[in-house]
């Protein structure tokens, strides 16, 4: 389904801090994953502590008491240190355990929630971000993995143990912990100059994969239409190489640059980080170790205060190292929520479907270079043609999204029977509809699944003979040695676009629906098939359906009873 003026997408919501509170919104596994962390967070910094007093306790008692260097002395804090430390052991397995699988069901929930909302949306909206959502859903979303197994768990860290190990220091030490309080703030100040420095990186990187993606999908679709042609070998360049090889090979190389940019920023970034804590612990390191050799200081107060202060640093430090890796996952997120956002609920009403024309009455859609159509006036009634007509752009397959109820008019109303679409239960009138859009939907599959893709079609034999004869897709089906069971791949590969026009409109032609909206229904067709599709219509419409002609040949409006002109318009 693609409109023919899609409307810009909404603004971009954007993050509010460093956890996104989107996250939690829309998938119900995000927030019981970021409680749990919280409390094995809390269990850490409480084992961190209690860690360091004990080393310290015992240290200190061993060194300067001599009567008190047997283990049976410290049998007590032992216990309570190997404890700790199990305790610590098994929160970080856990936590860990937890994250790759909470992360997992967090990506399949966003992924779901996209994918529904996506589907929900109106083609104008969806087409400005398709290639967008399709690089989310596919591989963006997977680096969401990085940040709520690496960068979340660290963040929580340094909320929980980073100022509990520092109240301590204080308490213990005075002195380290003024060089804490005073080093401490370097990390975040540089993570921030080098945040603004990298700014927009990831997104940056995310529009380049893309557009990549996308560049590579249309080159590998069209690699049959340029073999069918003889333009699959081109002019070789500086490597030899010849024709798409060539332009693979070019994607790849902007893929592997784009990607080394980033690892790059990364490694820099750490490595900064890594040499503030290290200069930091050593200022704290130094300070004690004077201290101790002047006696102006406990031993047991400087072990304390020595082995926490690496603490402190240590989820500071990770958070750095993290936040890259997540940058990219949350870049994906800030797209899927956009979709999220965006998404329209509720298409459509609950009322029956009433018989009678379809009347559109100063039908106008808003896009982005004005009006795409409007003021269009025009009645569908059963036992008549009505064509369309106008230049690109003007609106054309806009109409038959209003009339499916996919696109909500911005002006006028589209009436069933005296029914606006949108009070319609959509089921009920999708099923009152055989459309043909200008690009036929096709699955991968056998022909027969694909003539049932709108339904089980029980058709009379003859009848289903006689539609393949007024399409011309007969003479392929006696072509094809497996005939309806020949299998076809994605978008109908393996048929020529005229083969896949003449199945579509075998669809049509079988159905029961009462109206037909057809939207450039003979393109890809030669002009014997095309007055023999065009005599079929006409016998729908003399069968008492309601019949909308989408085209822009003459010989193709000739076949209509009356021809509606759309025009678009400017704003005012």
């Amino acid at each position: 389904m693609i409109g023919d003026a899609p409307a810009a997408p909404a603004a971009d919501t954007g993050r509010r801090g460093p956890v996104d509170p989107r996250l939690w919104r829309y998938s119900r596994s995000a927030r019981g994953y970021l409680v749990l962390s919280v409390a094995f967070s809390v269990v850490i910094a409480a084992t961190v502590i209690v860690s360091a007093i004990m080393i310290g306790t015992v240290l200190a008692g061993v060194i300067t008491d001599p009567d008190a260097r047997t283990v049976g002395h410290w049998a007590g804090e032992l216990a309570v240190l190997a404890v700790a430390v199990a305790v610590r052991a098994v929160a970080t397995w856990l936590q860990a355990r937890y994250a790759h699988r909470s992360a997992s069901r967090v990506i399949g929930e966003l992924r779901g929630e996209v994918l529904a909302a996506a589907t929900t949306m109106p083609p104008r909206d969806l087409d400005p971000r398709r290639d967008a959502t399709a690089t989310v859903l596919t591989r963006g979303i997977e680096g969401l993995r990085a940040y709520l197994t690496g960068y979340l768990p660290a963040l929580l860290l340094a909320v929980t143990v980073t100022p509990l190990t520092l109240l301590v220091i204080l308490f213990t030490d005075l002195t380290s912990a003024v060089v804490v309080v005073i080093t401490l703030p370097l990390i975040p100040i540089f993570m921030i100059l080098i945040g603004l420095l990298t700014k927009g990186k990831a997104a940056a990187a995310l529009r380049t994969m893309t557009t990549l993606s996308a560049q590579l999908l249309d080159l590998i679709a069209g690699l049959p239409t340029l073999r069918a042609l003889g333009r699959e070998v081109g002019t070789a360049d500086e490597s030899g190489e010849r024709g798409p090889a060539a332009r693979v090979r070019e994607l790849g190389d902007e893929h592997r640059r784009t990607a080394m940019a980033s690892l790059r920023i990364a490694f820099l970034s750490s490595m900064v980080l890594e040499l503030l804590a290290t200069l930091s612990v050593a200022l704290i390191a130094v300070s004690i170790g004077l201290r101790l050799v002047y006696g102006d200081m406990a031993l047991r107060a400087g072990v304390i205060a020595l082995v926490l202060a690496p603490e402190v640093y240590l989820p500071l430090r990770t958070v750095g190292a993290q936040f890259h890796a997540a940058e990219d996952g949350m870049a994906a997120a800030d797209k899927a929520f956009g979709v999220l956002d965006d998404r329209t609920e509720g298409v459509g009403g609950t009322s029956a479907v009433p018989s009678g024309p379809v009347t559109l009455h100063g039908v106008g859609m808003r896009s982005r270079s004005g009006w795409a159509p409007r003021a269009v006036d025009l009645v569908i009634a059963p036992g008549r043609v009505t064509g369309v007509t106008g230049p690109n752009g003007a609106g054309k397959s806009t109409v038959l999204h209003a009339i499916l109820g996919l696109s909500r008019p911005d002006e006028g109303r589209v009436l069933v029977g005296g029914t606006d679409v949108r009070d319609l239960n959509p089921d009920a009138w999708w099923r009152s509809v055989a459309w043909l859009p200008q690009h036929p939907v096709l699955i991968p599959g056998t022909l027969r699944e694909n003539l049932e893709l709108t339904g089980p079609v029980t058709v009379d034999p003859a009848r289903l003979e006689r539609a393949c004869a007024e399409t011309g897709f007969d003479a392929v089906l006696c072509a094809l040695p497996d005939g309806w069971n020949t299998m076809v791949g994605v978008g109908g590969l393996g048929l020529s676009l005229g083969q896949r026009q003449r199945l579509a409109l075998t669809r049509v032609l079988v159905t029961d629906s009462p109206v037909i909206l057809l939207d450039e229904p003979t393109a890809h067709l030669d002009p014997e098939s095309e007055r023999r599709v065009l005599a079929a219509v006409r016998n729908l419409a003399a069968a008492g359906r309601a019949v909308l002609l989408v085209g822009h040949r003459q010989s193709v409006l000739a076949a209509a009873d009356s021809v509606v002109h759309v025009e678009s318009g400017v704003p005012a």
